[in-house]
């Protein structure tokens, strides 16, 4: 199950930052774009983070941040 959710979020940041190119320039489009890239990004490191936590306390914290 680790492996499956560390994957998807991956394919997930990988499939907004292909994205990108596909939405017309523009002062809002490259706003949003750039907080879903974000937002997509450190979802799949924060997850990688969480599976070094220490403790089972620092696990849940980090995957809440995630």
């Amino acid at each position: 199950m680790r492996k499956e959710l560390e994957d998807r979020l991956i394919n997930l940041a990988g499939t907004v930052i292909a994205m990108r190119g596909s939405l017309e320039p523009g002062e809002i489009s490259d706003n949003l774009i750039g907080q879903l890239t974000i937002s997509a990004t450190s979802a799949a490191l924060n997850y990688g983070e969480a599976q070094g936590a220490e403790s089972r306390k620092d696990f849940t914290h980090k995957i809440g941040i995630s």
